[in-house]
């Protein structure tokens, strides 16, 4: 009997852990980080319910923290099989895992040196040095290719369209020796949309017995407008008052996005070249060099724009900022000018600092450009929040704070009932990545248009498959 354990991603958009067991092979799907909301993050620390030891493999959908960032804590629990990915998610993760070690490292020394954490000392969830080692147990998987698990699990991975490398896997269970139907599960990951730039569309669902589906945007769609025009007034807005643009920013994915809008719009005429850019943040410069090193993992007109020797995402006119005292020194900006800087959430990086300084002045304005969870920094000035706490002071908001849904890089409603429709029927749905309302909301949308056995799985939920 093969089932199936709901062990994150559950009534949240984070934490994402799915494991499937199956004649004898136990793959645990995506290991990522809680994020938000403390009783979340609290997970982070406790023990698995299951033996580490025990997994087989862990098959990774893609490089965000809470997909593939609890991978080190993991290994030190005792697991010692293969880390399944992309070439392009096991690039990113090379970047991302590490630099997660060294946050966490510093957010412990900071929080000890000021005296603000409850805990004496305060400890990371896991060290650079941890972090760097567990990229040893990567093994790289093409898009399309048949992985065998011990002749009773086959993976294949499909392109997702979320972040470069980002996959669907699909996973084909047989009994030993069978040559009868197998059973097929399959893990959207998170699931991107159709038409975006650098990224390919998401490829069509095949047939498959059980489908674990993001719902991060199951209860609504994304607005309308074209991103690049708005992104040009939000520019033009802040510019004319002297501000800075402060652009909280995902290093995998939302960075290389907002730079390729942003050359675009330089390159019509749109945007005066003489506003600096800068992106603040190691990480990302890294990430954006991987992007750009796996062609196999970009749209046809992004491979097009590289291989004619062209800057598709602006780096030329970009300033990248790795030194940390130039990083301090652009809050005392006498000029216009715009940040990109992580983390996403407002949860840790360099873009604390900045909001830290500038949140108080009227003349900012804080751009969100992706998802932000519950309990986090981000959605707390996205629902208007008066003040913040950010490193052991509250700062108060004066700034401007706004939010740029359509650059998400998550599928909305109605992009995902169109790609169901148009791809093989599932036999059954199971919705995950969505916090309540949205995860209810895509499940009454499903059930109501489609006739789809809908199922919204609790934490540790098992079930048969």
């Amino acid at each position: 009997m093969a089932t199936l354990s709901f062990l994150g991603a559950t009534g949240t958009v984070t934490g994402s852990k799915f494991l499937l067991e199956h004649e004898g092979v136990r793959l645990l799907v995506d290991c990522g980080l809680y994020q938000g909301l403390k009783e979340l993050r609290l997970r982070n620390w406790e023990a698995p319910p299951f033996d580490p030891a025990s997994l087989s493999a862990v098959a990774l959908t893609h490089a965000h923290l809470d997909h593939c960032g609890w991978l080190p804590v993991l290994i030190r629990r005792g697991f010692k099989g293969p880390v399944l990915a992309t070439s392009a998610s096991r690039d990113l993760c090379a970047v991302v895992l590490p630099d997660s070690g060294h946050l966490q490292e510093e957010d412990a020394r900071y929080a000890n040196r000021k005296g603000f954490s409850k805990h004496r000392p305060a400890l990371p969830l896991y060290t650079l040095e941890e972090a760097r080692a567990s990229l040893a147990r990567f093994r790289p998987v093409r898009f399309g290719e048949v992985v065998a698990l011990d002749g009773a699990v086959e993976l294949r991975y499909l392109k997702a369209g979320h972040i470069s490398g980002a996959a669907m896997i699909e996973a084909r269970l047989r009994g030993r020796g069978s040559r009868g139907r197998a059973k097929v599960v399959v893990f959207s990951g998170d699931l991107g949309r159709p038409a975006q730039p650098i990224l390919p569309d998401p490829e069509p669902l095949p047939a498959c017995d059980h489908l674990l589906l993001e719902s991060t945007y199951g209860d609504r769609d994304h607005p309308a407008e074209d991103p690049k025009d708005r992104l040009e007034a939000i520019v033009r807005e802040t510019v004319a008052r002297g501000g800075t643009l402060l652009i909280p920013s995902f290093a995998v994915g939302r960075t290389q996005h907002v730079l390729y809008l942003l050359r675009d719009l330089q390159e019509e005429g749109r945007l005066a070249e003489d506003v600096p850019i800068y992106v603040n943040s190691p990480m990302a410069a890294e990430a954006t060099r991987v992007v750009l090193g796996h062609p196999e993992a970009m749209d046809s007109e992004m491979r097009h724009e590289q291989a004619s020797g062209n800057d598709p995402l602006g780096l030329r006119g970009v300033r990248i900022v790795s030194d940390v005292e130039e990083s301090k020194a652009l809050n005392a900006l006498a000029v216009p000018a715009i940040i990109l800087a992580g983390s996403g959430m407002a949860e840790g990086g360099r873009i604390l600092h900045h909001l830290a300084w500038k949140l108080p002045d009227h003349r900012t304005t804080v751009l969100f450009v992706g998802f932000q969870a519950a309990g986090t920094r981000g959605r707390a000035l996205q629902e208007g929040a008066r003040q913040v706490r950010i490193h052991g002071r509250e700062v108060p908001v004066r700034a401007r704070i706004l939010t740029l849904d359509s650059l998400s890089a998550h599928a909305d409603r109605g992009e995902i009932v169109r790609w169901l429709s148009s791809s093989a029927r599932p036999g059954r749905v199971h919705l995950v990545h969505g916090e309540p309302a949205a995860a209810q909301a895509l499940a009454a949308t499903l059930r109501a248009d489609s006739g789809l056995s809908v199922h919204v799985p609790s934490y540790r939920e098992r079930v048969e498959v």
